[in-house]
């Protein structure tokens, strides 16, 4: 249940290199990280267990706002999960390509550009009606000539419609609870993130041990 004391979180991970990363927690409204903890690769757990340090402190989770990673939602399954449209664009065109050649490819893709400005009915319309369209399109399938094995001939566009579909119930959370004023991207921590390697690359020289406390110390104002 959403308490009417809580706050909008916006929740996700950056990476300096390969194994250096932070989890952020940030209130969109405080324009503050409440909770950042680095770590050597993203888990699900990490994101448990920052919910869970959050509330230790006493804080409420009203909604939260995520990049659809697989299985972070289950954290947070009894509250408002708002997907965020930035993250999901960019699935798209990584799956499609900036500039996709089939027809299919550039009718979903032109889609994708109403998703900020639809509702959920109205976006739901579109894409039923591009699925009733190409859904033989989407079955055909390729024959391996040696291996006589067979995969399907449009699988990248497969995909693009899938990751929609699936992140269909909460493109539109935002507009469920206009109340609780959730951001519909993560623009505000990414913005952070973006600020916060500025300011990191600077001391470029500096070891890991230093790194660290130079952006916690970032975090933490």
């Amino acid at each position: 249940m959403v308490k009417p004391d809580g706050l909008v979180m916006i929740a996700d991970v950056t990476f300096f290199n390969r194994w250096f990363g932070f989890i952020v927690f940030r209130s969109p409204v405080l324009k503050k990280a409440l909770y950042f903890k680095q770590i050597p690769y993203e888990t699900i757990s990490e994101y448990a267990i920052g919910r869970y340090e959050l509330e230790k402190q006493g804080f409420t989770i009203s909604a939260i706002v995520l990049d659809g990673k697989p299985g972070v939602r289950k954290v947070f399954s009894d509250i408002p999960i708002q997907m965020c449209h930035f993250h999901q664009k960019q699935i798209i065109r990584r799956y499609l390509t900036s500039k996709p050649k089939l027809e299919a490819g550039i009718a979903l893709k032109k889609i994708v550009t109403y998703l900020c400005f639809d509702n959920k009915e109205d976006f739901t319309k579109r894409l039923n009606k591009w699925f009733e369209k190409w859904q033989l399109f989407l079955k055909e399938k390729t024959v391996d000539d040696s291996t006589k094995q067979w995969h399907y001939t449009h699988g990248r566009l497969r995909s693009a419609y899938r990751s929609l579909k699936s992140n269909l119930p909460h493109l539109y959370t935002y507009l469920d609870y206009p109340d609780l004023e959730i951001p519909n991207t993560t623009n505000s921590l990414d913005g952070s993130f973006k600020n916060l390697k500025e300011l990191v690359g600077i001391h470029r020289g500096f070891n890991g041990s230093l790194k660290q406390k130079i952006i916690e110390e970032i975090l933490s104002n």
